[in-house]
């Protein structure tokens, strides 16, 4: 069936599934317009959802997805019902609204889908028209709202101070950390982004954050400026790591197993054993040592340092890093982890948007030692900002040094390229790279949609 783009109700009523993303993917064309007043008065047009429910809203430059992972398996070991908002989606866009780590279904989806929209058409004729990401939060809290849970884990979109998110207060608010990403809309220094997120620290809010310097500065006058109590978070101390993941030292917990690879998971796994602190304090969930033992030993955390083993020595590792310091984290943990992969050289397929500082990403990922006789092979991924491979491969052979850099435009041809090749193919640059590899490796029942030819009217 063809949507108008903004679908009045009557039209709202008759969408399925694969009419309901269509018309989400239509609310695109909006692009990203920062501000909370269109979220407000939607979560008001359908019953002021968000109220429903306490939890934590987490922002930061990097870290976010692997608080929520962390905290969310601790919370859902100790038996209690947490709703998520893990984001960008791999496979399926019903990722993006899970609970107890389970993906929104379909019908839900598309039942939620259709009463956001016709309230969006109420919504517009005052306060124009809601863009993707809002009606994505409205869908959020409205499935929240019904689903009993106990708690909210909500990771903030861009920034914080007018990101839709923070039209909720769940009682515990969390900043990971402070680095340069987004830097035309959020600003281009340290100081600037650290103000966006820190505003998301409301009166009566308990705060947490695991940022440093500057950064941190700016964080604890907003806390103490609406006198919200502030713990400061140090990197738990690293004992060691092996192929599947840490061990770290936890105040409280002592010797901790952390199934996250990457060292930078000891700074996450101290922030999300806060944010569990924060949010028994606030009185919103407890949760018990043994619980969070348990909990961060079966941590999951998809498209991350995510390793697939396709057998016959075959091993894939994906994992997003589309900015610098994602970059230089997954530098760092190729070159840990190394000696866990097998023998071989590594081969590096890489995609990115062109939008993003696709120099500082090569620069941060190119000197692990691990890549040193690496190929590395650059595709691109079927989306709209998508970098075309062979300037992306110009840019690797200008910045990156001397690899062998080809470039492949299709990216499951990519893969398959590299997969021939000796060794651990390494997928990394773009989320939406990542995603596009693991549904094509990974078959996962939870993540199937609808087949839209069975589902047209």
């Amino acid at each position: 069936m063809t949507v108008p783009a903004s679908p009045s109700s009557d039209v709202a009523d008759a969408l399925d599934y694969q009419a309901a993303l269509a018309a989400l993917a239509a609310r695109g064309r909006f692009g990203i317009r920062l501000g909370l007043g269109r979220t407000r008065a939607l979560l008001r047009e359908l019953g002021d959802p968000q109220l429903a429910v306490r939890g934590a809203l987490v922002a930061g430059t990097n870290g976010k997805g692997s608080v929520l992972a962390l905290a969310g398996s601790a919370l859902r070991a100790a038996g209690l019902r947490v709703g998520e908002t893990p984001k960008p989606h791999l496979v399926s866009y019903r990722e993006r609204v899970a609970i107890d780590g389970r993906p929104i279904g379909v019908d839900d989806f598309t039942r939620h889908v259709r009463a956001v929209l016709a309230a969006s058409d109420r919504v517009a004729r005052r306060h124009g028209d809601p863009t993707e990401f809002e009606l994505l939060t409205a869908v959020v809290f409205r499935h929240f709202a019904e689903s009993d849970l106990d708690l909210a884990l909500v990771e903030v979109g861009l920034g914080g101070r007018l990101d839709a998110t923070h039209a909720w207060d769940g009682g515990v608010a969390v900043v990971t950390n402070v680095d340069l990403d987004h830097t035309e809309r959020l600003g281009t220094t340290i100081a600037a982004i650290a103000r966006e997120k820190a505003a998301i620290i409301e009166r009566g809010d308990l705060a947490v954050t695991g940022a440093t310097g500057e950064a941190l500065e700016i964080i604890g006058r907003r806390a103490r400026r609406v006198a919200a109590p502030l713990t400061v978070v140090e990197p738990a101390r690293l004992l060691g790591w092996d192929r599947d993941g840490l061990e770290v030292d936890l105040p409280g917990l002592g010797r901790t197993r952390v199934a996250l690879r990457g060292r930078h998971q000891a700074a996450n796994v101290a922030v999300a054993d806060a944010t569990l602190d924060a949010l028994a304090e606030a009185g919103i969930a407890i949760v018990d040592a043994d619980a969070r033992r348990r909990g961060y030993a079966t941590a999951v955390w998809p498209g991350r340092l995510e390793l697939l083993d396709l057998g016959e020595g075959r091993a894939v590792l994906l994992d997003g890093a589309h900015n610098p310091a994602g970059a230089a984290a997954l530098a760092q943990a190729l070159d840990d982890l190394l000696p866990h992969l097998g023998g071989g050289p590594l081969t590096l397929v890489v995609a990115s948007m062109a939008d993003k500082d696709v120099d500082g990403v090569v620069a941060g990922l190119a000197p692990a030692a691990a890549l040193q006789g690496a190929t590395v092979i650059a595709t691109s991924v079927d989306a709209p900002r998508a970098m075309p491979a062979a300037d992306l491969a110009e840019r690797w052979r200008r910045v990156g040094g001397p690899a062998s850099v080809t470039a492949i435009a299709d990216p499951l041809t990519a893969l398959d390229t590299a997969l021939a090749r000796p060794g651990t193919t390494v997928v990394a640059g773009s989320l939406y790279l990542v995603g596009a590899v693991r549904a094509h490796l990974v078959d996962d029942p939870e993540l199937r949609d609808p087949d839209p030819g069975a589902t047209a009217r």
